[in-house]
């Protein structure tokens, strides 16, 4: 495991509230995320994995505590500055793909960097790049609708990593995938991660990609029960050091 800390998070509280009714989902969560980690939080239902994903990509704010990106306390940052922050440093990856119907899988994949103001032939070159290297630059004139699912979330994939982001966040990637596109996917992930050094972070309780990543947290009523990194080569784990 690198030593150099990414992410990190500090007594993290999130508490939704409706009228006079209140709802704890996360309860004081502590976790450092490092360089280059293949991490997966997993827990049952109503465990905070899904809440905690989005406090780290600064989709929401936690009610208390404290998220710092690179350094960066999120806490402080404007609306405005959040969502450059986004752009620039976390990519995503969503259950239902999200990809935008009206453009093709090259321009979906280059999307970001058009956002980020990279001239036309600079974010496409490397949007055909990182297609290619997914094995999936054959459908860049495509339409989503026309590609299936499997290939659909590959794309996810590109559009995620092609900025080269400090961290790649996914929830419940493999939902809505069969086993076979399901097992593609982790490799594929796993390959960028091995290959190209990108930090993963999953919300997942898919088994088969709970049994290929490299640390494995469990969430319990919005506590972190259990941390432990996987020896993958002896199918064991050992806890993380506080």
């Amino acid at each position: 495991m690198s030593s150099s800390v990414l992410l990190r998070t500090a007594d993290l509280h999130k508490t939704y509230r409706a009228e006079a009714l209140e709802t704890p989902a996360l309860r004081g969560v502590s976790l450092d995320l490092h360089e280059g980690e293949f991490t997966a939080v997993a827990g049952p239902s109503g465990s905070g994995k899904s809440t905690l994903l989005h406090l780290l990509g600064g989709l929401d704010r936690p009610t208390s505590g404290e998220i710092y990106l690179e350094g960066t306390a999120m806490s402080g940052l404007s609306r405005d500055r959040l969502a450059q922050l986004r752009l620039t440093s976390i990519g995503f990856v969503f259950q239902a793909y999200n990809l935008i119907p009206v453009l093709t899988v090259l321009e979906n994949t280059a999307f970001v960097l058009e956002l980020q103001g990279i001239a036309r032939r600079e974010r496409v070159l490397r949007a055909r790049r990182i297609l290619a290297e997914l094995g999936i630059e054959e459908y860049a004139d495509r339409y989503p609708n026309r590609i299936s699912g499997g290939q659909q979330q590959r794309v996810a994939v590109a559009r995620a990593v092609v900025s080269e982001p400090s961290m790649v966040l996914a929830d419940e990637p493999t939902a809505n995938l069969d086993t076979a596109s399901s097992l593609d996917l982790i490799d594929l992930m796993r390959r960028l991660n091995e290959g190209k050094g990108a930090t993963f972070f999953f919300a997942t309780h898919d088994g088969r990609l709970l049994d290929r990543v490299s640390r494995r947290i469990t969430l319990v009523d919005g506590r972190v029960a259990t941390d432990e990194v996987v020896d993958r080569t002896a199918g064991s784990g050992a806890p993380v050091e506080p």
